[in-house]
């Protein structure tokens, strides 16, 4: 059996589009985004009613509602945040997909293991 990589496929641009994985769409898709910088609604600084965190939210996009995790795993819904505004932070997604969303917690850290911790 020959394994040697395909030539065509590293300069054909039909090949390499085939190649690529693509990312779950659709309105039942859960998506991710790492916000490390502090989160200002309205002017006010958004922080955390538990651990009094000020920035590294994890920020989750579910239809149209988004939740804001801190790092000690204190989450809420957003109401003034709209998936509009989360379409427009997300620039490259990082194009992991977890099985579900507490392994994503737990892989991001956003499940209270790092509660107190800012990472960045």
């Amino acid at each position: 059996m020959d394994r040697r990589p395909n030539p065509a496929a590293g300069t054909d641009p039909l090949l390499q589009l085939t190649a690529v994985p693509s990312l779950p769409t659709g309105p039942g898709v859960t998506r991710h985004l790492s916000h490390p910088q502090e989160l200002t609604l309205r002017g006010i600084p958004v922080m955390c009613s538990v651990c009094r965190a000020r920035r590294d939210w994890l920020l989750i996009n579910h239809g149209r509602n988004v939740w804001v995790i801190c790092r000690c795993g204190n989450q809420w819904l957003e109401p003034e945040i709209t998936r509009a505004d989360f379409d427009a932070l997300i620039f490259f997604p990082d194009g992991t997909v977890y099985p579900s969303l507490d392994q994503a917690l737990a892989a991001l850290g956003f499940d209270g293991t790092f509660a107190g911790t800012y990472l960045n």
